[in-house]
């Protein structure tokens, strides 16, 4: 592991203890915030629990397919306006200014369209996380520089070619930035959207536990999205490291 790995993961250690050490000695009250210890602890006995299991893969299951419509979508949208310099003058203003609009004022519209269910909570999740990757993509396709794509044409490399093998390794690191952005963006819109249209999912259980003062639950299940965030981010992060010590060989 490298030194910056170990010096994060040395924040966040020292980061958990204190917080331990501030909920076991009362400086945090209990009605506040439990101590991580036990919130590990509960997170263990309710995975142990059928239906809360079920509600884990329902969220993520939801959060799966937001996640890949948005990524997949932003990216061919974002190519798109990439390709086409005036239709993407005439949105650049929009993507600048979207997430100035909260993307939970359209779930009336949500609700009357598609009702109370997965549909419209994954519909609000690739609204909340396309746009993100959107920009990424444009952003990543105008940083390859000139001097490549000449490169390829030079050696007679057909578009598909030229695409695989120049384009998408050199706008790899931007892309990636989308996708972690979107993931994250998905499990926003997910879960703060069963916390409204659904009965089932983490979200709606977060929500109950909340409106119950069940911290235990709460915070359990918090803790959870956050190690399964925090893993998938990992995850991409360490892979576009890899991608990109290749890269530098």
């Amino acid at each position: 592991m490298s030194k910056v790995g170990l010096i994060r993961l040395s924040v966040i250690a020292l980061f958990v203890l204190a917080l331990e050490l501030a909920c076991q000695r009362g400086i945090i009250a209990r009605t506040v915030m439990i101590a991580p210890s036990a919130m590990a602890t509960n997170l263990w006995r309710l995975l142990g629990i059928a239906s809360m299991r079920e509600a884990i893969y329902s969220t993520l299951g939801s959060v799966l397919v937001a996640t890949v419509i948005a990524v997949l979508g932003g990216f061919l949208m974002g190519a798109t306006l990439h390709a086409l310099p005036r239709l993407r003058h005439a949105f650049d203003p929009l993507l600048a200014s979207y997430y100035a609009v909260p993307t939970f004022l359209f779930y009336p519209v949500m609700i009357v369209f598609l009702g109370v269910g997965h549909t419209a909570i994954i519909a609000i999740a690739v609204m909340s996380a396309s746009v993100v990757m959107i920009i990424a993509t444009i952003s990543g396709l105008d940083q390859v520089p000139r001097a490549l794509h000449r490169t390829g044409l030079v050696m007679r490399m057909g578009w598909v070619s030229r695409t695989w093998r120049i384009v998408l390794p050199s706008a790899a690191p931007q892309l990636f930035s989308g996708v972690k952005l979107a993931v994250a963006y998905g499990f926003i819109g997910v879960i703060a959207s069963e916390f409204i249209l659904s009965g089932e999912g983490l979200g709606y259980a977060i929500a109950n536990a909340y409106n119950e003062f069940n911290n235990r639950t709460m915070y359990a299940l918090m803790l959870l999205v956050v190690l399964v965030v925090g893993g998938i981010n990992a995850m991409l992060h360490g892979w576009d490291q890899s991608l990109a010590a290749r890269r530098r060989r």
